[in-house]
């Protein structure tokens, strides 16, 4: 059965439909759903400015602009509409403009905008492009970052460089070391470097001159990573200063720098050996904030909160008790609570934790909450579900008076039906209690026998949460008449860190067993599913899964539980994949060691060493730019199939890296994976 398909053209237009128009979720809606992101609250606690990003279906990318409502609620205002796109709003001191980036001078570059009326104004006219904007709490200096050759004496040595590599004749690269390519980008030898800038104007001064380093980390890492002190005299930043061995390494250390350059950065946590990252002070300045884990080479430990007199004293942890690992953190105005952000089971939740005592209360676990901003006691924070992406709301200290303050999907979801979601658990490996959640189809009728789509989460410390995704959404197979199933099987987050740990050095035991009796489960909980048409997809660690799976699911008969796999960035020979990554302490933390030291761990659970029982139909899905788990386990896999005439399909994307991103790819993605799905169970 296929779906109506609203024309692109109402789409793009982001069109409200009326009630008597509604229609099943689909791609097209998911792709068309505004994102909100970036919440800073003004100096006087008064407005909150913030990031949307609209989707500019025609362009095929996200547009994003800058938007301004005040925190008690109320009409939400656009500040920005240049169609180059504008983000990191950051409050002046005064509270009376904001700074931001832009790329409507052709490069992305500082700007400021007066909120008392006028046009922006352009601050930095620098050669390179500026990312991850930061301003001093006392508004004297900009920080920033630009990708630059350490070894080059100032900007116009990176610039002259560029020129001359783009223009050369020759195009080899010589390499002495890795990384050779990281994510989705080859390394040219530039780093990310921490810069700032007086406000008044002036030269920028890199902090981390020399540094061999990437400030902030690559290639997720942004501002939180850095602090500004209570004098305003210094900076704190998160680095790992690794060299060679940085691939294998994990080792990120805290630095403090004075903002003048006068001296150089002084590692404050050389004593951990693992990570440390995300400073901040207490709201009186007297005490320094940080997270950190405890194993180094292991990128999932647990980061516990530890707290330390500042400029120096020894270090305590807050709450250690509390067996969860933290994202966000914000002081409450007296320094006596800090909130936290915290997956737990099977949702982001809202955290209370008591400084001092370390006692924890749950605020919100409706939901998940993905940032935290506070405005005098209370907080206000971005919230999403399985039926709807993120909204700002404001709740009390204590989670009282919860309530929305934005809507910009209103309109949009009140046209769409989806599937209504449920949480279930079951007693799944060594006897443990292991959660999922169940997503109806739309328009669920008991009477009726349905298909189902059950989907694995990569990571593998992941979480498929009561959250709404962009890349994983259930609702999308819901729309399409399906029961959607999500295990947090063996190695998930938030259960616990025991629970987290389970997968190293087991990834096709447990958790497929997990996999196992939660299908069992729910074919005795739910009799409206048909198990004789299931399938099962995933991506990542899911699309490892999935190749373990075909060659190692069957019943007693011989016969395979899915009439079809769809496998996503999937790991398919373990010997391959440790030396073709690049973060290489993912595999030696996962399977044992390296591969050369300890071949038998990495081959105990590598898919390639079984297909010659595969016999499931599957479709391959694979991104050139993806180095993390790179192209050719997709074209192995697909290899392996039809060598052996099992069905099979290869999508291939030459444009994008371990995740689909530009929303006409993603519609393929999804339409390709559903008819594939319809050919097999419908």
């Amino acid at each position: 059965m296929r779906l109506s398909i609203l024309p692109l053209a109402l789409l793009a237009a982001g069109a409200p439909l009326a009630a008597a128009e509604t229609h099943p979720f689909n791609i097209r809606d998911l792709v068309m759903m505004d994102r909100l992101s970036d919440l800073q609250v003004s100096p006087d606690g008064q407005w909150v400015a913030f990031v949307v990003r609209k989707t500019d279906f025609d362009a095929n990318r996200g547009r994003t602009d800058v938007w301004l409502m005040p925190t008690a609620g109320g009409e939400a205002r656009q500040l920005t509409r240049h169609e180059a796109g504008d983000d990191s709003p950051r409050w002046a001191a005064d509270g009376k403009s904001l700074y931001f980036l832009s790329r409507r001078s052709g490069s992305s570059q500082i700007w400021r905008l007066p909120l008392t009326g006028g046009e922006a104004e352009q601050i930095t006219k620098l050669p390179l492009d500026v990312s991850n904007l930061l301003l001093s709490p006392d508004g004297k200096y900009l920080a920033f970052s630009l990708e630059v050759f350490i070894d080059c004496a100032d900007l116009a040595c990176t610039q002259d460089r560029l020129s001359k590599a783009e223009s050369a004749k020759e195009t080899g690269r010589i390499y002495d070391r890795l990384f050779l390519r990281h994510w989705d980008s080859w390394e040219d030898g530039r780093r990310q470097h921490l810069f700032v800038l007086p406000v008044a104007g002036g030269t920028p001064l890199d902090l981390t001159r020399g540094l061999d380093a990437d400030v902030p980390s690559m290639p997720f890492g942004g501002v939180e990573e850095w602090a500004f002190t209570p004098d305003g005299r210094e900076m704190l930043f998160s680095a790992r200063v690794a060299g060679a061995s940085e691939p294998w390494s994990t080792n990120f250390d805290l630095y403090a720098v004075p903002v003048d350059g006068s001296a150089a950065p002084r590692n404050l946590t050389a004593g951990n050996p693992a990570w440390d990252t995300r400073p901040m002070f207490t709201p009186d300045g007297r005490s320094l904030v940080y997270l950190a884990m405890s194993r180094p080479g292991f990128e999932a430990d647990r980061f516990r909160i530890l707290i330390q007199p500042w400029p120096q004293g020894p270090a305590r942890e807050v709450a250690p008790g509390w067996d969860r690992s933290p994202d966000q953190l914000v002081f409450s105005a007296d320094g006596k609570t800090l909130y936290a952000t915290a997956n737990d089971l099977g949702r982001s939740a809202l955290f209370a934790l008591d400084v001092a005592s370390g006692t924890s209360k749950r605020l919100v676990t409706d939901g998940s909450v993905h940032e935290l901003a506070r405005v005098g006691s209370d907080l206000l924070v971005l919230r999403d579900h399985l039926k709807g992406p993120n909204e700002i709301y404001r709740l009390g200290p204590d989670g009282s008076g919860f309530r929305a303050l934005t809507s910009f999907n209103g309109e949009r979801l009140a046209g769409l039906r989806m599937g209504e979601p449920e949480p279930f658990s079951f007693t799944g490996a060594k006897g443990e209690t292991v959660h999922a959640w169940l997503i109806k189809p739309v328009d669920f009728d008991p009477g009726r026998k349905y298909p189902l789509a059950y989907l694995i989460h990569g990571g593998p410390q992941g979480s498929f949460k009561n959250e709404f995704h962009y890349r994983w959404n259930p609702q999308t197979y819901a729309g399409r008449g399906y029961a959607a199933v999500m295990v947090d099987f063996h190695g998930s987050t938030g259960y616990g860190q025991a629970f987290t740990d389970s997968i190293s050095k087991d990834w096709g035991g447990a958790p497929l067993e997990d996999l196992q009796k939660g299908l069992a489960a729910v074919g005795q909980k739910y009799p409206w599913i048909d198990l004789s048409r299931a399938a099962a997809l995933g991506g990542s660690y899911g699309g490892f899964m999935t190749n373990w799976i075909a060659g190692n699911w069957f019943d007693a008969q011989g016969k395979p539980p899915f009439r079809c796999l769809v496998t996503h960035s999937g790991v398919f020979d373990q010997r391959e994949m440790y030396f073709a990554t690049e973060e290489l302490w993912f595999p030696e933390w996962e399977q044992g060691g390296t591969y050369y030291s300890n071949p038998a761990a990495h081959e105990k659970f590598n898919p390639a060493a079984h297909v010659d029982r595969w016999k499931t139909p599957m479709l391959v899905i694979h991104g050139a730019l993806d180095f993390r788990i790179p192209e050719t386990q997709g074209m192995a896999a697909f290899t392996a199939l039809q060598r052996q005439g099992v069905p099979s399909r290869f999508l291939y994307f030459p444009d994008e890296n371990h995740w689909i991103l530009k929303p006409h790819n993603s519609v393929l993605w999804h339409d390709t994976v559903l008819d594939w799905l319809d050919r097999w169970t419908k």
